[in-house]
């Protein structure tokens, strides 16, 4: 597949890496627009082909009283408003097999947690929607392992997948990003780095978990040098008080810095 199989998506021949970008979870309509606004005006100036990111709902929570979500079809439409209204492609996170069919419905591309990846019911009910199915590689999992999780996606009659890197377990409350698995990985798809979400801090007494959004860029321009298609970035213009995530998220301001460093990096990468 190419870019330019995604519905509504731009740039795709600035030679650029392309984005998939927004908040962890949709809490309200404002605040996806306010986010995806700035967002599309920094990438339409770097020339960054670009999907607005946004969980409908969250399944994967440490605490019972974690914030889940504003409501299904409610977040939903959110979703498919942005995309009218700024003329974007989406995309969002399932959880089960019934959520592939529904979600498919608002929304241009499918994500499959890290966490549910080798769930066979799962990929094959996103894949079969037929939307771009982004799956990110579990922190338990080799890169050569997701080649599996590829061939599900193909065998359920699509060639549309990416994998997206987010981080290996190292220890019971850290990751890290093993860079040589961006090779391997690109082998079999497309490859997306998260950089947000590979910075987390998982299994905190509290049960929340933490992150180093100090170490955003330099995970990013690794990613970068070592060539990734697509870079995953969650942001927010107060992550200290987002509803999910907000330890691990850049905030909005520091957002066109950091892409204007990166695409300057890709310029000289792709000269190479």
């Amino acid at each position: 597949m190419t870019l330019q199989d995604i519905p509504k998506i731009k740039h795709t021949d600035s030679n650029n890496f392309f984005l998939l970008c927004g908040p962890c979870a949709i809490e309200g309509e404002d605040m996806a627009y306010r986010i995806a606004e700035k967002v599309i005006t920094i990438t339409d100036k770097l020339e960054i082909p670009y999907i607005f990111k946004g969980s409908f709902k969250k399944a994967n929570r440490s605490r019972i009283d974690s914030f889940t979500g504003i409501g299904d079809e409610k977040a939903l439409e959110i979703l498919a408003k942005v995309s009218e209204k700024f003329n974007v492609p989406t995309v969002t996170d399932i959880h089960e097999a019934s959520d592939a069919a529904k979600a498919a419905q608002f929304v241009d591309v499918l994500q499959i947690p890290a966490f549910l990846v080798r769930q066979t019911d799962l990929v094959v009910a996103a894949a079969k929607t037929g939307k771009v199915v982004n799956l990110k590689k579990g922190q338990f999992m080799s890169p050569e392992a997701m080649k599996h999780a590829v061939q599900k996606v193909k065998d359920a009659g699509s060639d549309k997948a990416w994998i997206t890197d987010r981080g290996t377990m190292f220890g019971y409350q850290d990751m890290i990003v093993d860079f040589r698995g961006i090779p391997t990985m690109r082998e079999f798809a497309p490859t997306v780095l998260d950089v947000t979400h590979s910075l987390q801090q998982p299994n905190q007494s509290a049960g929340v978990t933490g992150g180093r959004p100090d170490m955003i860029e330099t995970i990013a321009r690794a990613g970068i040098v070592n060539n990734v298609d697509g870079l995953f970035i969650e942001t927010h213009f107060d992550p200290a008080n987002a509803k999910s995530d907000g330890a691990n998220m850049l905030h909005l301001d520091n957002l066109e810095g950091l892409l204007t460093n990166l695409t300057a990096i890709r310029k000289l990468v792709n000269n190479l």
